[in-house]
């Protein structure tokens, strides 16, 4: 059975309209519940959420779901993404739950589901709630008596700050370095400015007055120009941009120039590779990170694996082959040692790290790798859109003929909004956007005409 609900990362909407409403979550936290309830002792959910508007009535219709399932809440209010799976670990929880839509404007919500080791649910996990939901539910409704209860955990930022601070090489500080931080109105509103400031950086601080609509506007990992203008403006060092749920981010050095993820992910493993820390001979990303990645990794007699677009695969590879270095070029890193999911602070204090070791500023040590020209645009599609229409697959068959042996060709749909993905890249920029081009044109035409799919 397919997956219907549940996308790379979960499920995501807009808020108030199937799937992201009430009568969803309250299933999907009942069907949650009933599969994964362990043993006679309380189970526990951990449930956190970012910013958006419509985190009050998820968050209500999932408490009801997991109480009335006989299961324990613990709410810990806006936090990072990475804190709800770190604190369903020390908790000793049986589930966590995040209720955001990462980098999505403010109108779009979702759900992710943790297990209780703090690592997001497998695909089947996910099939088998979906199942589960096609099924009535209320005999299995918990008696009067066992009632879940909710309760708000009082220390959760302290801890968080506390887990985070703790990656960060014992010893080193921040003392001296101006840092800006542009929290997105997100999730990490409060915790982001304090680990910084905590270790010793003059902190200049945007992105941190969320009201319900303003989360990811015009502002953070997606839309860094406000951190830039900022760093310039303040004449800061470095610049961090996280997304809405701080699971990602974007760096930009003391001139404004961008630092991607997939630059992120060589500093570390290129320090981690001298000091002995780095394992499994390399880094796991996606097809998305650029082919100049891959060919500084194999300079350095590293492995580039590349995994399906989305952080679940990154992990699920690095845990069946001991990486401890993985992520995606949209800024998602995954730093194994310190975390079970993309932390965006935990990332940025890696590069602090390696910045204050060398007493160089961010622009001799952020850019690591020249990369090759790569560009990617996204189409809006109808449902009925099919990649493996023959038209397609010819016309995709023609731009890699063109591009050679010397580029690579991606196309893909969105697993979280009804986009087309077109990426390509190679030495030959013109070349590369010509065939982008060509390709979007392409779906565009072919999305007002019958698809025919080819049979297999």
């Amino acid at each position: 059975m397919s997956r219907k609900l549940f996308g790379t990362d979960g499920i995501r909407g807009k808020a108030n309209i199937a799937p992201i409403t009430a009568e969803i979550a309250l299933q999907v936290a009942m069907a949650t519940a009933l599969l994964l309830r362990r043993g006679e002792h309380r189970n526990r959910v951990v449930i956190g959420k970012d910013t958006r508007l419509s985190g009050y009535m998820l968050e209500s219709a999932l408490m009801s779901g997991f109480l009335s399932m006989g299961m324990d809440i613990t709410l810990v209010g806006p936090m990072p993404t990475p804190a709800v799976a770190m604190l369903t670990r020390s908790l000793r929880a049986d589930l966590g739950v995040m209720i955001s839509a990462s980098h999505n404007a403010y109108q779009d919500n979702g759900i992710k589901l943790f297990g209780a080791d703090g690592y997001k649910l497998s695909d089947d996990v996910e099939t088998q709630i979906e199942q589960l939901m096609q099924r009535p539910m209320t005999d299995k409704l918990a008696p009067s008596a066992e009632l879940g209860r909710a309760t708000r955990l009082e220390d959760e930022q302290g801890r968080y700050i506390e887990y985070v601070k703790n990656s960060f090489p014992r010893g080193l500080r921040l003392d001296g370095l101006k840092i800006v931080v542009d929290c997105a109105h997100g999730a990490a509103y409060k915790v982001g400015p304090r680990v910084f400031y905590e270790l010793g950086a003059e902190v200049v601080a945007i992105g941190v007055q969320p009201d319900g609509t303003n989360i990811n506007k015009e502002c953070g990992a997606t839309a860094p120009a406000l951190m830039q203008e900022t760093v310039l403006k303040h004449g800061a060092d470095i610049g961090i941009a996280l997304d809405g749920d701080a699971d990602r981010l974007i760096l930009c050095d003391e001139k404004g120039q961008i630092v991607d993820g997939d630059q992120i992910m060589a500093l570390i493993a290129t320090s981690w590779a001298r000091s002995g820390q780095l394992k499994g001979g390399g880094v796991v990303s996606t097809v998305m990170s650029n082919l100049g990645f891959e060919r500084y990794l194999k300079g350095l007699k590293l492995e580039l694996r590349r995994m399906p677009v989305g952080d679940r695969y990154v992990v699920d590879h690095m845990r069946a082959n001991n990486f401890n270095i993985g992520g995606e070029q949209s800024g998602h890193v995954i730093l194994g040692d310190y975390s079970t999911t993309g932390d965006g602070l935990i990332a940025a204090l890696q590069v602090l790290a390696v910045i204050r070791q060398s007493d160089r500023p961010a622009s001799d040590i952020c850019k690591v790798f020249q990369p090759v020209p790569q560009l990617l645009k996204n189409v809006r599609h109808q449902p009925s859109f099919s990649l493996d229409s023959e038209a397609m697959q010819a016309a995709l068959r023609q731009a890699e003929l063109k591009m050679g042996a010397q580029g690579r060709i991606l196309v893909r749909k969105s697993g979280t909004e009804p986009l087309i993905r077109v990426m390509a890249e190679g030495d030959d920029a013109m070349l590369v956007k010509a065939v982008v081009q060509e390709l979007c044109d392409f779906v565009e035409l072919q999305d007002k005409e019958p698809a025919k799919t080819i049979r297999a």
